[in-house]
């Protein structure tokens, strides 16, 4: 069983726990919230071109209008419609700050209230113009802005409804209104028909934008857990593997190429600097380094201090973990040169690299737990590392990465037998910088 997936699960069925309805709630109002905004701005424009049009152009209205326009029509359906818009705006911000949900029945009221203002728009247009060039013209195309806008509200009756209102009225209107001078019925019926499909079909929309929220909200404790788990230095790729494939949740043994890195007398030179200073240089050289060991496929497991550990073949396995890990050693070293040029402080890095068998998993107390690896295979990478200072070197490895690697590593250059901190045995050490 995978600990991701498994968690995963569990995160799955808390969903309908509090926590994760109020996230939800409050996503899906600020989408309310945008919906709202977005209706009031378009009113208002239209509002403002239709006043401008009756002040500076009045016969071009009053011939775009098919008739004598009159300000009255304003006042009877964009500017109520305005104000009823700010007034829900203020509502939904309301219970935004009370971190509350609307109410059901509010939100049919409004749909029902927004989706009939076409409606009044259209009987004053029957009015001016009669029916059969109405119901043919502009107004009846304005219902579509209400069920697109209403994809917004994540609900998949909301717009439903919505499309029903819709093709209720607009079909009320052309069958009941002047039902004398009404067109074909079918063409009615089939027209008001397609408006309701469309409200079904925003309806859909807006079920999967409301899945996305889902599981981005299930997704985010998931990440949560990666990152507290392994540390925020896991490139973003390893935690989209994490959590597409998951790990182990118990401890378990592996093979794993340990890398440890550590900057030359990195303490002594820091003294004469400002903590801002040393700071900022170290950032710089990590960002470098860490990035190297995330193009190769590595983990930096844990930073310390002026130093970090890099894994290939942990938390995943990697059957060519010898072959990347020196191969990022070898490119650190060209990338510290460079680095270095452009900065007035060198830094001169020293890398140990061993490969053996690990005990990998989640360590620490029951409040924290980090993902880590521990045996002598770590220890001997270390003492790798810290056999720079005595050999000058930048990239020591083991006999077993010499021998892992074969005819790839031709350039290694043979150290002999070392006496090693903690070993009562000499231990074969090869140079690769």
């Amino acid at each position: 069983m995978r600990w991701l997936k498994s968690w995963g699960g569990k995160a799955d069925r808390a969903a309908v726990s509090d926590d994760f309805r109020r996230v939800l709630t409050r996503e899906i109002l600020k989408t309310e919230l945008v919906r709202i905004k977005a209706l009031i701005v378009t009113t208002s424009v239209l509002t403002l071109a239709l006043w401008s049009f009756y002040i500076f152009a009045p016969e071009q209205l009053n011939e775009l209008w098919h008739g004598k326009f009159k300000p009255a029509y304003l006042y009877v359906t964009l500017v109520p419609f305005i104000l009823f818009e700010l007034f829900v705006h203020v509502m939904v911000k309301r219970q935004l700050k009370l971190d509350r949900d609307l109410p059901i029945f509010r939100r049919y009221l409004s749909a029902f209230i927004e989706t009939s203002t076409p409606t009044i728009a259209l009987a004053l247009h029957i009015d001016n113009m009669g029916s059969v060039q109405a119901l043919g013209y502009i107004v009846p195309l304005s219902y579509f802005i209400f069920i697109i806008l209403s994809t917004l509200r994540l609900d998949f009756w909301l717009s439903t409804f919505t499309g029903f209102v819709a093709a209720v009225q607009l079909l009320g209107m052309a069958l009941f209104y002047h039902p004398d001078a009404a067109p074909d019925v079918d063409y009615h019926v089939i027209r008001s028909l397609i408006v309701f499909i469309c409200g079904v079909l925003a309806g859909a929309v807006g079920v999967l934008l409301r899945r996305q929220f889902e599981k981005s909200i299930v997704a985010a404790p998931a990440r949560d857990r990666v990152t507290n788990l392994f540390g925020q230095h896991v490139s973003p790729q390893v935690v989209e593997r994490l959590l597409a494939e998951g790990t182990s949740m118990a401890s378990d043994t592996r093979r794993v190429a340990v890398m440890f890195v550590d900057f030359r007398s990195f303490t002594a030179a820091a003294r004469s600097r400002s903590p801002q200073e040393v700071v900022d240089r170290l950032d710089g050289a990590f960002a470098v380094l860490v990035e190297i060991v995330d193009s190769h496929g590595g983990i930096v497991n844990k930073f310390m201090g002026d130093g970090f550990l890099g894994l290939f073949g942990a938390p995943f396995e990697a059957p060519d973990a010898t072959q990347h890990a020196v191969a990022a050693g070898r490119e650190m070293l060209v990338a510290m040169t460079r680095n270095n040029e452009a900065s007035s402080w060198p830094l001169r890095i020293g890398i140990g690299v061993h490969f053996g068998d690990v005990v990998a998993g989640n360590v620490g107390s029951t409040r924290r737990k980090e993902y880590t690896v521990i045996g002598d295979t770590v220890n001997f990478a270390s003492r790798l590392e810290s056999l720079n200072k005595e050999f000058n070197s930048q990239l020591l490895i083991s006999s077993v990465v010499r021998d892992a690697l074969g005819d790839a590593c031709v350039d290694a250059v043979s150290l002999g037998e070392v006496a090693v901190k903690g070993y009562e045995q000499p231990m074969a050490v090869w140079r690769l910088g």
